[in-house]
């Protein structure tokens, strides 16, 4: 019997260019490519402004629509308004199974948190002084300085040594909850990650929930366990995956690093196991 294909997700791609560098949209398409087929690419903003002619090359070259909003008010862009009508539209009309939000506009919050309460899986991007509400409220959020970063084997999906997607990223939900202080290009040093309170618990509590007798949790179901708590990326704080960000934080021993099979368990329960 032939094996039955697993069914991609279906991405719309929506873009705040007013809010939004033209120069990262190859990376942005790279990323959401790795989840699904990005069958609706829109871009959004007053395209008579000298400011967007960035944009239009990058429109023909990816082919993406752009819809012309013109701003009603001085000091205030119309754009986050016709995105979130056109969001609201798409998912009620087409269904797409997750979105892509590019802006750095805490505006769209409430459209985000909308979308998921619906089911729909939401992939922000944006700068690094984005609101923390519009963060925390997608199913994840990478920071546009992180994009193409020098990072060997970076993804937004959390893959194993074979190249499968990690349980986590299958669902379309988030890896795991927490952001840096600051979004990081380069690697936050295990000295920073150590005095990090909140991810440190995040990450033991995860470990727990999933670990078996020995304390050992495998590193997928680590993900899958936070996923629905909050926007994650390992990549904002300078790390290709979780497993790589786990290790940097040295609260854990690793076990069968480089397989499918890789392996955590928190320090202070291996001291304790029996020998």
């Amino acid at each position: 019997m032939a094996l039955i294909a697993e069914k991609e997700l279906r991405i719309a791609l929506l873009i705040d260019a007013d809010n939004a560098p033209a120069d990262k949209i190859d990376e942005i398409l790279t990323e959401l490519s790795t989840l699904g087929v990005i069958n609706v690419r829109r871009a959004y903003g007053n395209w008579t402004k000298s400011g967007l002619n960035a944009w239009q090359a990058k429109l023909l070259e990816y082919a993406i629509k752009p819809i012309q909003q013109f701003d009603y008010s001085k000091r205030k862009n119309a754009s986050d308004m016709a995105m979130t009508v056109d969001a609201m539209d798409l998912f009620y009309a087409d269904r797409p199974d997750a979105f892509g939000i590019v802006s750095s506009d805490a505006d769209f919050t409430p459209l985000v948190m909308h979308l998921r309460s619906k089911g729909a899986a939401v992939f922000g991007f944006g700068a690094a002084q984005t609101p923390k509400p519009f963060v925390n409220a997608c199913s994840r959020f990478l920071y546009l300085e992180a994009l193409g970063s020098d990072l060997e084997g970076a993804s937004l999906v959390e893959r194993d040594s074979d190249g499968e997607p990690a349980a986590a990223a299958k669902s379309g939900e988030a890896a795991a909850p927490g952001t840096p202080a600051r979004p990081a290009t380069l690697r936050v040093p295990t000295a920073q990650l150590r005095q990090d309170a909140r991810l440190l618990a995040l990450l033991r509590d995860a470990v727990n929930a999933v670990q078996d007798e020995a304390g050992w949790a495998l590193v997928g179901a680590v993900g899958s366990q936070i996923a629905n708590k909050a926007s994650f990326d390992p990549r904002n704080y300078g790390y290709a995956n979780l497993t790589k960000l786990l290790a940097a934080t040295q609260a854990f021993e690793m076990r069968d690093e480089g397989s499918s099979r890789v392996s955590v368990r928190n320090k202070r329960q291996g001291k304790n196991a029996a020998p």
